[in-house]
């Protein structure tokens, strides 16, 4: 199946692209495309799917568009 995966703000820098599309195994989850698209997981970020929230162990779908981006703070 086919996803897309865009990167927010410094992850665009860190993990160096900004958007592309892969081809993962059916049952991939938001954890394991992350994963395979060479982000580091163990970096603090809000993940969502299609514009939703998507928990970690959550499996993707053919078309999803999953978006990473870093933890914000401010007042």
């Amino acid at each position: 199946m086919r996803v897309t995966v865009k990167l927010i703000g410094p992850f665009v820098q860190l993990f160096g692209f900004s958007e592309k599309a892969l081809d993962v195994p059916e049952g991939t989850t938001a954890d394991g495309l992350i994963g395979l698209a060479g982000v580091d997981r163990s970096r603090p970020k809000i993940v969502t799917r299609n514009g939703r929230a998507v928990a970690p162990d959550e499996a993707l779908a053919d078309g999803d568009r999953v978006a990473v981006s870093p933890i914000y703070s401010g007042g």
